[in-house]
C-alpha cells in the first residue's frame, strides 16, 4: 500500500465540482434507467443542459422521456451511438460497455465520460458525510445492508446507498441541501448524514476515477460480468479502485488472496491499514471466529494480545459460512468508523436480509425449501450449497459464459439430487456427469415460467426427511423469468402449492 493526498480540489480532476460550475455544461446521460433519469434531473437543476440518449425505444421509455421534458431535458430514444453536438460531459449509467460506440465518439472528440457515482462524489460540498465502501463479486447488497444496521444501531444517521435503493446522487443532493441550511435561518432541509454505507458495482467504480472512501472492503473475487469487462484482471483492477486513495482501512478476504493482492497495489493515505477478516481465529489485524464469536483483533489497543468480542454467531442470520464473512466485513467498516462493540452486534441482529437471498421457505414433509435465486452465477451458489449437508439443488439458467466443473468438484458430496432447468442446463448437467456421476439428476426441458412448479415436485420426489431442497440456480434468470426476483417468488409458490397438497 501506496500514499498519497486528495483534496477536494483534485476530486475532480479539474471537471466541475460546485453547483455553479455546472451552470450551462452540455451534458450527455447515457441511458434512460433509474440512475440514468436521477443524474439527468440533478444536472439540470444545476444548470447543466442536458441530453439523454438511449437505444431504446416503446412506452415507458417515452413516459420517462415526458417527464424529463418538463424538467427541461432533452431526451433522444432509438439512437445511442450518436455524440450530441457541443457535448462537453457524458455521464454514463453502469450497464454501458466501455466500448460502446458512443464513448468511441466521446474520446474521438476529447470528452469525458464518468458514471454517475462520480457525478455524486463531486457533488458532495463541504463537511459532507464520509463513505464506507464495499464491492465483491458476491455478498455487496447483503454487506452494505449489514453495515448500514450497524451504523444505525450506533445513533448515526446513514443510508445504503449507490448499486442499491435510492439513487446515490439524490442521496448526495439531500445532504447537502441539508448542510446547507443548517444555520441560515434556524431551520434544516433535513437532517445531514453522517456517514454513508455505499455498495459499488464493478461497472460503478470503472466509471467514478475520484472516488475516495473514508474506509472500503472487497468481499471477494470470482469470475463474472467478462463480456463486459473484457478480461478478469480488467474486472478486478475495476474492483480494485475501490481502495484508492482510502483513509483509514482497506478491508480484505484473507480466504481470498486476489483481494489483498488489490490492497497491495492501491495508492492510499498515509498510515491506512489492510485489515482481514476470516471464518478461522484471526491473526492481529483481522476479524474472525472464535468458538461461535464474531471477534476483533485490529481496533483494539493491543492487537497481538487482545482481542475484543463483537457478537455471536447466532446474531447473524442465517448464519451460514458466507454470511458470517459478510458480518465481519461489516463490522471491519463500522469498527474502522469508530463504532462501539455493541452497536456490532445489535446492528446485526436487527438486521433481516432482502427476499431471495438464502432465504427459507418452508418445511414440507421434513425437507426444507431454500430460496436462494440470487445465486446467479457460480461463484455465489458455491457459497449458498455449503451452507447445507444434504441437498436436492434446483440449478439452470443462462450461464452467461460461466462453466461448472469446479463449483460441481466443489459440492458433490452434498449432493443427494438435482432438477436442471432453463437454457443453459446441458452444461450443467455435463459437469455433474463429470464430477458427480451417482447423483440422479431431472432434466427439465422446458423454459417457461411453469417449468418451476415441475421442477419443486420433482425436487420433492428426490429429496427424504433431513434435506434441503435449495434453488441456488448459479445462472441469470432472463431466459424464463423477468429478473431473479420473480424466479424466486415462483418457487416460493411452488413450495406454498406443494405444501398444500401435502
Amino acid at each position: 500500500m501506496g500514499s498519497q493526498e486528495v483534496s477536494e480540489s483534485q476530486d475532480a480532476q479539474g471537471t466541475p465540482d460546485t453547483e455553479a460550475s455546472w451552470k450551462g455544461l452540455r451534458v450527455t446521460v447515457a441511458g434512460l434507467g433509474v440512475s440514468g433519469v436521477s443524474a439527468a434531473r440533478a444536472l439540470a437543476g444545476l444548470g447543466a443542459v442536458v441530453t439523454v440518449v438511449d437505444g431504446g425505444s416503446g412506452p415507458a421509455l417515452e413516459a420517462r422521456a415526458a417527464e424529463l421534458a418538463g424538467a427541461g431535458v432533452a431526451v433522444r430514444l432509438g439512437d445511442a451511438a450518436t455524440l450530441p453536438e457541443g457535448t462537453d460531459l457524458v455521464v454514463t449509467s453502469p450497464g454501458w460497455k466501455p466500448d460502446s460506440p458512443l464513448f468511441a465518439a466521446a474520446a474521438a472528440a476529447g470528452v469525458d465520460v464518468i458514471g454517475d457515482v462520480e457525478v455524486a462524489w463531486r457533488l458532495r460540498g463541504p463537511g459532507a458525510a464520509p463513505w464506507l465502501a464495499v464491492t465483491g463479486t458476491n455478498g455487496k447488497t447483503t454487506t452494505t445492508r449489514m453495515l448500514a444496521s450497524i451504523l444505525s444501531a450506533a445513533g448515526l444517521r446513514t443510508a445504503a446507498v449507490g448499486n442499491i435503493g435510492t439513487p446515490i446522487v439524490d442521496v448526495i443532493l439531500e445532504d447537502r441541501a441539508a448542510r446547507a441550511s443548517e444555520g441560515t435561518d434556524g431551520r434544516s432541509a433535513g437532517e445531514p448524514y453522517d456517514v454513508l454505507a455505499v455498495e459499488l458495482s464493478s461497472y460503478q467504480l470503472h466509471w467514478a476515477p475520484s472516488l475516495r472512501a473514508h474506509s472500503a472492503a472487497v468481499l471477494n473475487l470470482a469470475p463474472d460480468h467478462l463480456d463486459w469487462h473484457g478480461s478478469m484482471e480488467a474486472y478486478a483492477a475495476d474492483k480494485g479502485r475501490i481502495y484508492e486513495g482510502n483513509q483509514v482501512a482497506c478491508v480484505y478476504n484473507a480466504a481470498d488472496a486476489r483481494t489483498e493482492d488489490l490492497v497491495r497495489a492501491a495508492d492510499v493515505e498515509e498510515g491506512c491499514r489492510a485489515i482481514g477478516f476470516t471464518l478461522g481465529t484471526p491473526a492481529p489485524s483481522q476479524l474472525g471466529v472464535v468458538e461461535g464469536i464474531l471477534v476483533d483483533r485490529a481496533f483494539v489497543p493491543d492487537r497481538q494480545k487482545q482481542a475484543q468480542e463483537l457478537a455471536e454467531v447466532s446474531d447473524v442470520q442465517p448464519p451460514a459460512p458466507h454470511n458470517i464473512a459478510n458480518a465481519l466485513a461489516a463490522a471491519a467498516l463500522a469498527r474502522a468508523f469508530g463504532v462501539a462493540p455493541a452497536a456490532v452486534r445489535d446492528g446485526l441482529r436487527a438486521f433481516r436480509p432482502d427476499a431471495h437471498r438464502i432465504e427459507h421457505v418452508a418445511d414440507v414433509a421434513g425437507v426444507a425449501y431454500v430460496d436462494d435465486s440470487k445465486a446467479t452465477n457460480t461463484h455465489a451458489a458455491e457459497a449458498s450449497l455449503a451452507a447445507y449437508e444434504s441437498i436436492v439443488w434446483i440449478a439452470g439458467g443462462l450461464a452467461k459464459g460461466a462453466t461448472f466443473d469446479e463449483l460441481v468438484a466443489a459440492s458433490a458430496k452434498r449432493l443427494r439430487g438435482a432438477v436442471l432447468i432453463g437454457a443453459d442446463r446441458a452444461l450443467i448437467r455435463e459437469a455433474l456427469a463429470r464430477h458427480a456421476p451417482e447423483v440422479p439428476v431431472v432434466d427439465l426441458d422446458r423454459t417457461d415460467t411453469g417449468a418451476m412448479a415441475e421442477a419443486v415436485r420433482q425436487a420433492a420426489r428426490l429429496a427424504t426427511p433431513g434435506d434441503t431442497v435449495l434453488m441456488a440456480p448459479a445462472c441469470a434468470s432472463m431466459d424464463m423469468f423477468t429478473n431473479y426476483n420473480q424466479r424466486g417468488d415462483a418457487f416460493a409458490e411452488a413450495v406454498r402449492e406443494l405444501g398444500a397438497s401435502a
